[in-house]
């Protein structure tokens, strides 16, 4: 409310914008996958072009900055114009994402430990422990993961992970359009292709939804 100037990815809902004072500039530098994007450098530029001629800005992000926000870019540009700023962490979609399907991201006995993975550098993505995140009870959170699932897929069972281990997707993490997909390792890749997702994605392996737990228990039991 204090901003004078708002500077907004396209994951911010406008039930937050509208928070914003009536006479405040607001400007979408919103990156879309396979479509236009504003490059980071620009988004760089016009933090510093605004916060130059005296204006107090607000740059609003999806989520948590330091996780996969191009934080460090921002704040170099920042410290080399030598603007003063505060970083105001949010939620990061891996937390919302757990809480959205009832579970925990580590668990007494499962896991001690969870990783979190980025499937937008495929190259980068490649140089992983697969082994070790190929056994019982590992989980991770992979943000941007919908190109890379068939690697992912493909590169864990290679390495000894259960075809069947449960995975979650969940498209629009905490917004109104959320959409759960629960699905097993060896059928991640189908599973994402027929949901025909556009909104973000937010892969939890080894992570499926509470309630589908409790009915696989009580089948279980049943029999």
């Amino acid at each position: 409310h204090e901003a004078d100037v708002v500077i907004h990815d396209r994951l911010v809902p406008a039930a937050i914008l509208e928070l914003a004072r009536r006479e405040a500039l607001i400007l979408d530098v919103g990156k879309t996958p396979y479509g236009a994007s504003w490059k980071q450098a620009d988004i760089d530029a016009l933090i510093v072009a605004q916060a130059r001629s005296g204006a107090t800005v607000a740059r609003l992000k999806g989520g948590d900055p330091a996780i996969f926000g191009r934080l460090d870019e921002e704040i170099e540009a920042l410290e080399a114009a030598g603007i003063g700023y505060a970083v105001v962490p949010g939620v990061t979609t891996s937390s919302a994402a757990a809480a959205a399907i009832g579970q925990s991201l580590t668990r007494r006995g499962r896991n001690s430990s969870f990783r979190v993975l980025t499937g937008h550098d495929v190259d980068g993505f490649a140089d992983q422990d697969w082994r070790a995140l190929a056994k019982p009870g590992a989980t991770a959170a992979i943000y941007m993961g919908v190109k890379a699932s068939r690697f992912l897929s493909g590169r864990l069972l290679m390495h000894g992970a259960a075809a069947d281990t449960p995975v979650t997707a969940i498209e629009n993490v905490s917004r109104p359009g959320q959409r759960v997909f629960a699905t097993t390792l060896v059928d991640l890749p189908r599973a994402l292709g027929e949901a025909r997702t556009d909104g973000p994605v937010m892969i939890l392996y080894g992570l499926e939804p509470r309630a589908a737990t409790a009915a696989l228990s009580q089948v279980k039991e049943a029999l």
